[in-house]
């Protein structure tokens, strides 16, 4: 049985980010990926400025389809009674990219580098022991030296490992499609309504990506794409006509908390290590961040055993990054809920769009 030093599971954007910077240190990697990739999933597939330097640093930004891709210059709010805020983002702004296109680079990239990747391999157990972490999988057990789970928001191995901490808080969930149409602005748009958020996406050169996030509870009656596009009739209006160029997908919750990031020889990153909400957009950017800073640790840490101790510089990191990003989007999140404090926060950015980009470069730089 051959004997990786690094074992992924999950092959989204940061298991893939991971397996790409530690098997460039050098670091014999492998990627367990329960599906096919490219695989599809719902994510609001804006890139700021920070995540897309980090996929150009990674190497993967060649592999990119363009014409899958379109960039945006900033983020702009629109209220119920149509009142906006524009404020733009540090140069050379942001990407908006397809979420297969994305996987499809990355996954050439890992390819190129030297990155095993095994696709339709489920991982049913784990065991880890002070020399190794032993991993089941229905094609047979695989053999590391450090399990790394980025298996998403409902991480089966962040509960495993008892990292797993209930949400007291509300439950958040999203709903996203894309439709042909050339994108109108070069803005993503974040449109506001009672209880729900739309954010529009430049998504390629005649695609825009839409997507709603809304809290349980808040949205009477059943609901579904149609029926939360329906509480926004300008956008409804935008799209009459336009052909879907997606199925619809959903996530949620979305609010996810882990206990710690780093076990002995066992490390969380992306959305399993932790996750607030989409609201900020800022995913992609935080995944890319700690999945670097994890990769470029491991050869040190598995020198001295990649003991807990050893890997606590990642966890510091994370630490540090998610805290601006938490703070940031509990902050926009109090102000989606309250619609009368919101309402005049905006018509201030509005008037005074200097504010908001210098609000725009702190959070995102």
């Amino acid at each position: 049985m051959k004997r990786y030093d690094v074992a992924v599971v999950g092959g989204g954007p940061a298991g893939l980010a991971v397996a790409i910077t530690a098997t460039s240190r050098g670091l014999n990697t492998v990627v367990l990926e329960r599906a096919a990739v490219p695989a599809d999933k719902a994510c609001g597939e804006g890139l700021m400025p920070s995540g897309l330097a980090a996929l150009d640093r990674l190497g993967a930004l060649p592999h990119l389809d363009r014409k899958e891709s379109a960039p945006f210059v900033g983020i702009r709010y629109v209220q119920e009674d149509g009142t906006t805020a524009e404020g733009l983002l540090p140069a050379p702004g942001g990407l908006g990219v397809r979420r297969v296109a994305l996987s499809s680079a990355l996954v050439a990239r890992a390819r190129e580098v030297g990155v095993e990747l095994r696709e339709r391999t489920q991982v049913l157990s784990h065991r880890r022991s002070p020399d190794a972490v032993m991993l089941e999988t229905a094609d047979g057990p695989v053999e590391a030296r450090m399990l790394v789970a980025a298996d998403g928001l409902g991480s089966p191995l962040r509960r495993a490992e008892g990292l797993d901490v209930e949400f007291a808080g509300p439950r958040r969930f999203g709903l996203r499609r894309h439709f042909q149409v050339a994108p109108w602005t070069p803005y993503v748009e974040v449109h506001f309504a009672d209880g729900v958020e739309a954010y529009v996406t430049p998504a390629g050169a005649r695609r825009v990506g839409l997507a709603f996030l809304w809290e349980d509870g808040v949205v009477e009656g059943r609901v579904g794409f149609d029926t939360l596009l329906a509480r926004f009739p300008r956008l409804a209006e935008r799209l009459a006509g336009m052909e879907p160029d997606s199925q619809v997908r959903g996530a949620g919750p979305l609010a996810r908390v882990a206990r710690a990031r780093v076990a002995d020889r066992f490390a969380l990153v992306g959305d399993a290590a932790g996750y607030v909400d989409a609201l900020t957009g800022e995913g992609l950017s935080l995944a890319f961040a700690c999945a670097e800073s994890l990769g470029m640790l491991l050869p040190d840490a598995l020198v001295k055993g990649a003991t807990h101790e050893a890997l606590r510089p990642y966890e510091a990191c994370f630490q540090r990054v998610f805290r601006k990003y938490a703070w940031t989007t509990q902050a926009l999140l109090m102000l989606a809920r309250r619609p009368r404090l919101r309402r005049p926060v905006v018509r201030l950015l509005g008037k005074a769009p200097w504010l908001f980009e210098r609000i725009l470069h702190a959070v995102v730089a």
